[in-house]
């Protein structure tokens, strides 16, 4: 597969609107936007200290966005150890088609410029094997497991050496 130009931009509110309609098929439909939680999740969206940026690529199409530090965390994990948390979330009709590991290191190679980490860390859900075997494939290895305690889910957390 070719290597896809990827363009960085803050999220704005138009990009981050869109993606809060973004609506995925089971089993990823965890990542949908409940109606009544949109404008919370858009402030959390818009404010500079999430470092949210939208993704766009070479025809300024958005595709996905992504995310550092705590808004990048799940309640539950434990996240002492200094590292860059990463978020990511693709546009629905675009995953499972083989974008990820080119995704996943441009946004690691933009972190790598804007934060000069240490250790990266991503926090994955369980069952989501698709980005588990993505971030794996890019370096991450999986440190811990743990439950959320709102709903039970699992997830792992994974760091990866800069």
């Amino acid at each position: 597969m070719e290597t896809l130009p990827f363009t960085f931009h803050p999220m704005d509110e138009t990009s981050a609107r869109t993606i809060l309609s973004w609506c995925y098929d089971e089993p990823y439909a965890l990542y949908n936007m409940a109606p009544g939680q949109i404008e919370e999740s858009l402030q959390a969206f818009l404010d500079r200290h999430n470092a949210y940026h939208a993704i766009t690529d070479e025809h300024g199409d958005l595709m996905a966005y992504c995310c550092f530090g705590p808004d990048a965390q799940v309640l539950g994990g434990d996240y002492n150890a200094d590292a860059l948390d990463v978020g990511i979330g693709v546009r629905p009709d675009l995953t499972g088609r083989g974008l990820g590991f080119t995704l996943l290191n441009a946004v690691l190679g933009f972190a790598r410029r804007m934060f000069t980490p240490s250790m990266f860390r991503a926090t994955v859900a369980e069952f989501n094997k698709r980005a588990l075997r993505v971030c794996e494939k890019v370096g991450f290895r999986p440190v811990q497991t743990f439950q959320r305690d709102r709903d039970g889910r699992a997830f792992v957390v994974l760091v990866r050496k800069v």
